[in-house]
This record gives C-alpha cells, sequence and structure tokens, in this order.
C-alpha cells in the first residue's frame, strides 16, 4: 500500500502542479514538454540506484515507442536524499521539477526530475525489474542518426545548419539512430554478449555494439568501420554503436584491458547521456569474456624487389622525439610489420628537444635517433630528409614544431639533385622535370596552411632500374579535426572541425600536382600521410573525384574491401584518414595493405594513435 497523500501534494496541485505519468513528461521528441514546471504524483518502480539520483519505470506505459517509459531523478548525494530511502523494485510516488540537463551547450539534454520531494513508497512485495533486451528484433538502426542531417549525411557541407534541440522534431526511432536511444532514455536495457568497438578511453568508457544485432560497416576484427552510406545514407557512421559509460555501482570499473573486437559479457545498466553521446551506465564494470585473436597482426607481405618494385610506408608517429618513450616501439614497427620500406612517409616528427619551447626547430637528431634504432634492428641505415618549420607555425603540441619526414633507403632509392628549400621556399617543376627545390613545400606562405604543416615535396628515383623515372612524393599531414562537435551533439550536421581549412588545403595539393601533370601527363606521383580526413569527404573528393580528381585512391586501386579501410579508431567508428593517393602512371600491379599494430592494441600498448601503411608500386 502507499502512504497517504500529504498536504504539500495537495497544495502543489492547487498551485499548477500537475500529475503526470513519465511517458508525458519525457514526450515524443528530444525535449520534454513540460520542462521547467512541477509535477506531483510521478510514479514509478525503482529500476536503478547511483550515485546522485535513482531510475524509475513507469506503472502506466503508454505503448508509443517513441516515449520512454523511464526518467533519471536527481536526488544528489545526501545521505538523507530519496536515494537512500528506496531500493530497486519498489514502487515510489514523488513529486518534483522536470528539467533538461546538459553540460555543454554543444551536447543534447537529458530530461530529469530533480528536487525530489514528498515520498510516497509502498512498502509491500517488491517488483521485479526486468531490464529490456536489446537484440536483433530490438536493435538501433544503422547509417542515419537523424532526420535533420543533410541527405543523412553527418559530414555533409555546411555543417552546424540546425539544432536538434531547437527543431521540434518527433523522434523516429525505427530510423534513425539518436531517436532511438532517446526513446530509451532512462531505461534498464541488457546488451547480450556485446563486441568491443575498441579499448576504454582514461575514464573506463568504451564503445560496443550487439553480437546479434544487425549492422553495417563490420570489419574482420568485429569492429564498425565509417564508411560511405548507402541508400538514403551519405555517409554510414555508424550509430548502433554505443557507449558503456562508468558503473554505478561505484565499486568497480570497466575492464582495462578490452580492445577492439573482444565478446564482452552481457551488460546491464540504464541509457543516458553525457560529455556528448548516449550511453549505457552499466550497473557494475564491465568484463571480457572471450579476447579476440589473434592479438597482433600480421607483417606486411609486400617485398620489395630493390629495383623497380619498391615498397612505401606511411607513418603518423605521434609527436615523436628522441626522448619519446615510444620511439624504440616505432623503430620495432617499421622493422617488424613494415619490413623496413625502401622509402617511408613519416608524420608528427617533432624538434630535437620535443616540446620544450625554446625556439629550436631543428629535428635532425630525432631522425636520427630513430635511424639509428632502426639500424640496430635491421642493418638498414636510413638516409632522411625534411624541411624545419618556422617556429611555432606548423601547428601541434606548443614548441614541438612537427614536421613532416622521409625516410629512404639510399640503396634503393635515391632523392635526385638534393636542393632543400626553407619553411618559406615555394617548391615549382622545372622545365627538365626537376623540382627547384628539394624537398621542397607547397606553396608554404598561403592561409590555408595556418597553424598547419605544408605537405613536404620530394623527387626520387629508383637506384637499381634500368630506366629509373622520376618519383614526386608528396608528404601530407592536413589540419586536425579539432573544434569537431560530437556526432551525437546538438548541431546537425555536427561540426567537421577544419573541414574549410582541409579544403583550402586540398586546393593548393591539387594545384601543385596539377602543373606536374600538365608537364607529364604520365608523371609517377604518390601523395600519402595523415590527411585527417574521410575518403568521401570534400576534402579527399576534391583530389580523388573519378570525374575530374588528379589521383585514384591506392585503396580503390588495390580493391580494399571498404570495411577494411581503418586507420585509427574514434567515437566507435574504426576509420581511415590516413591515405595514399597515386598517380594513373602507377596503377599497374599497385598493392597496398594496412597493418593493425595500433588499433587491435590494448589502450596502454598502443604506439600511435594512428596506424601504418604499405604499398607496393612498379616505379621503373
Amino acid at each position: 500500500m502507499f502512504i497517504k497523500l500529504t498536504v504539500a501534494t495537495v497544495l502543489a496541485a492547487l498551485l499548477g502542479a500537475k500529475a503526470l505519468t513519465i511517458a508525458e513528461i519525457q514526450g515524443t521528441g528530444f525535449n520534454s514538454p513540460y520542462v521547467g514546471q512541477a509535477v506531483t504524483d510521478v510514479s514509478g518502480v525503482v529500476t536503478a540506484i547511483g550515485p546522485a539520483g535513482i531510475w524509475i519505470r513507469s506503472t502506466k506505459p503508454d505503448n508509443d515507442d517513441r516515449t520512454s517509459e523511464s526518467v533519471y531523478v536527481f536526488t544528489g548525494t545526501s545521505k538523507t536524499s530519496i536515494r537512500n530511502l528506496v531500493v530497486v523494485g519498489q514502487t515510489i510516488t514523488i513529486d518534483g521539477k522536470v528539467e533538461e540537463y546538459r553540460s555543454s551547450k554543444d551536447y543534447l539534454y537529458l530530461t530529469e526530475i530533480t528536487g525530489p520531494k514528498n515520498l510516497r513508497a509502498s512498502n509491500g512485495t517488491l517488483q521485479t525489474v526486468k531490464p529490456i533486451v536489446l537484440d536483433r528484433k530490438n536493435q538501433p538502426p544503422t547509417q542515419l542518426y537523424t532526420s535533420l542531417d543533410t541527405n543523412g549525411d553527418i559530414f555533409a557541407i555546411p555543417n552546424n545548419a540546425s539544432l536538434i534541440e531547437t527543431s521540434g522534431i518527433k523522434l523516429e526511432p525505427s530510423k534513425y539512430g539518436l531517436d532511438f536511444w532517446e526513446s530509451l532514455e532512462g531505461e534498464l536495457v541488457t546488451i547480450k554478449k556485446p563486441i568491443s568497438l575498441g579499448f576504454p578511453n582514461t575514464y573506463g568508457d568504451f564503445w560496443v555494439r550487439g553480437s546479434d544485432w544487425k549492422v553495417t560497416g563490420e570489419n574482420d576484427r568485429g569492429g564498425l568501420t565509417l564508411i560511405p552510406g548507402k541508400g538514403q545514407a551519405g555517409a554510414d557512421a555508424n550509430p548502433e554503436a554505443i557507449v558503456i559509460g562508468e558503473p554505478i555501482d561505484g565499486t568497480t570499473k570497466n575492464d582495462g584491458n578490452i580492445r577492439l573486437g573482444d565478446s564482452i559479457e552481457d551488460i546491464t545498466g540504464v541509457v543516458s547521456y553525457a560529455f556528448g553521446f548516449y550511453r549505457i551506465l552499466p550497473l557494475t564494470g564491465a568484463k571480457i569474456s572471450r579476447a579476440v585473436t589473434p592479438a597482433t597482426p600480421n607483417p606486411t607481405t609486400l617485398k620489395s624487389d630493390k629495383k623497380c618494385s619498391l615498397t612505401f610506408g606511411a607513418y603518423n608517429v605521434e609527436n615523436l622525439s628522441p626522448s619519446s618513450a615510444h620511439l624504440g616501439s616505432v623503430a620495432s614497427h617499421i622493422v617488424d610489420y613494415l619490413r623496413t620500406p625502401d622509402l617511408v612517409f613519416l608524420q608528427e616528427v617533432q624538434d630535437n628537444n620535443g616540446a620544450t619551447n625554446n625556439g629550436i626547430v631543428d629535428a635532425s637528431e630525432t631522425l636520427k635517433t630513430l635511424a639509428d634504432a632502426i639500424f640496430a634492428l635491421s642493418g638498414t641505415q636510413y638516409s632522411f630528409t625534411d624541411i624545419a618549420p618556422t617556429d611555432g607555425k606548423d601547428g601541434g603540441a606548443p614548441g614541438g614544431n612537427i614536421r613532416t619526414a622521409y625516410f629512404y633507403n639510399p640503396q634503393t632509392i635515391a632523392l635526385k639533385n638534393a636542393n632543400p628549400g626553407t619553411a618559406t621556399d615555394p617548391v615549382a617543376i622545372k622545365p627538365n622535370g626537376d623540382l627547384n627545390f628539394n624537398p621542397g613545400r607547397i606553396d608554404p606562405l598561403n592561409t590555408a596552411w595556418t597553424a598547419s604543416r605544408k605537405p613536404l615535396v620530394a623527387l626520387f628515383q629508383a637506384k637499381n632500374g634500368k630506366k629509373p623515372k622520376n618519383i614526386y612524393t608528396i608528404n601530407v599531414h592536413f589540419g586536425s579535426k579539432g573544434g569537431s562537435s560530437s556526432s551525437q551533439g546538438d548541431a546537425r550536421p555536427p561540426v567537421n572541425g577544419g573541414v574549410a581549412d582541409r579544403l583550402a588545403q586540398a586546393t593548393a595539393v591539387r594545384s601543385f600536382v596539377q602543373t606536374i601533370l600538365n608537364q607529364d601527363k604520365d608523371a609517377q606521383l604518390i601523395a600519402s600521410g595523415d590527411f585527417n580526413e574521410f575518403a568521401f569527404v570534400e576534402p579527399m573528393k576534391l583530389l580523388t573525384d573519378k570525374k575530374d580528381g588528379v589521383f585514384y585512391d591506392l585503396d580503390e586501386v588495390a580493391n580494399i574491401k571498404d570495411e577494411e579501410r581503418y586507420t585509427y579508431l574514434f567515437d566507435g567508428n574504426s576509420q581511415q584518414l590516413d591515405h595514399t593517393l597515386i598517380s594513373k602512371a602507377l596503377r599497374s600491379k599497385a598493392k597496398y595493405q594496412h597493418i593493425h599494430v595500433n588499433t587491435w592494441a590494448k589502450r596502454l600498448e598502443q604506439v600511435s594513435d594512428h596506424d601504418p601503411s604499405v604499398a607496393l608500386l612498379e616505379v621503373c
């Protein structure tokens, strides 16, 4: 039975407070229609108790799949708060105020009842609380996030064309991923035997999908790859993925050894929203049920013949300096997994004293230390070349002066007529096909490169070929995605930070490449590195468009499946920021492999946040 109505409850009703069901409070959109209003006689069964509140499920469901039947009641942490007066399975009735909470204007709101009071709690038999099972028959949609994303594409330009929270749109949970999770806000749910989509972050949060769900973009490791959209979707960024957040029991943590593709024990928890993403807050810490195998990838199978069939590696070595703890592991990766390619495109090479901000820009010690470590492991002595940037002008960690650089094996490939330019010298092709600076930088004073790396162009030739040809290389590290908004945030389409800069940078690269092709339509060109963009977004399409692009995407040429094109893990997606592009002259017999030595690793075993890649190309 229930405690009788209090005088306060009667007075609240007389003053305009409303008796509402939880479904009515949640509403059929992203916002509660009763936000800011006092409510009375809200009844529900306690489904979970957290550090600062409780979750209750309606005793009067409305059978509308758009409305959640559960809600979070924020109680605070006081020992006298309601959370300490109730137990799971107990039916309660409360009064309070409907609020929408978010910690940033860029996020979505979480509907909650605040200031709960006038608790009336059953003192009879506790109800058995059954979670909603999210299985193949009741799973989130794939591909589409919201109806507000232009042509279903979360990377459409312009970004931030509309805001969910002011749009007034009604939920369509069977069609859109964000709508699905919003329709379950506050609900107790279970995912059986989920598959991990990456390692936990520093807070222990990690992403999963249901093992029996119908998903798109599934790669051979079990992750979900961000791929071009099919049908209505302009890009498929996997809205079915969900964060597993901090356990609400306050005593356990999610297993820190979780990796991409691991099978996890059943997870039961409440659906919430925080820090830009929907998430399930598990009742207790997540555990691995079966570790994915093999633990590490195989080394590349691509082999150089040391003559005309040469290997080209690319690796973002993540803020490498002479004193970097991971330098030896980078060397090991280049030797053991990339098999010491004839030429290596390196990105994020710092100056000789790393992030110490004292005006030093030279990186010869960084490069020599890495080269020596590689020699000690393999007997291959790389030569190297780079151009030091102007202090503080190329972005990255302050004082680090990151830049791109080349390692090349002088036994198999030669830098033709070496003549390095300075940080501000623009590279150009000469009438005889040579470069005015070798290496040189593309249009370095162009404002497109503000606080970003300028592409490093070099001219090489195969050393042992009978008829060596020019090999023009462009080492790329485009501007970062800093300033991006969450894929599950308020702005639609989400803000793709720096996309305008990357489009201008791609335009500058395209212009330079066109000058070479205008002089020699059969020129051999390779652009490789960290483009900080996806293959199907405008900056990359400008370079590789099948109608009027200047390059061919080597993933396409090598027939790598869309799902296996990834070099990076971020927000539940296996994704590709690192690309190798080639000119028409290099397509014949071209081969390409991504070596997932970092994306498959545990978080603390990662050497870099990027995977390296290797290409095999016929160059003479």
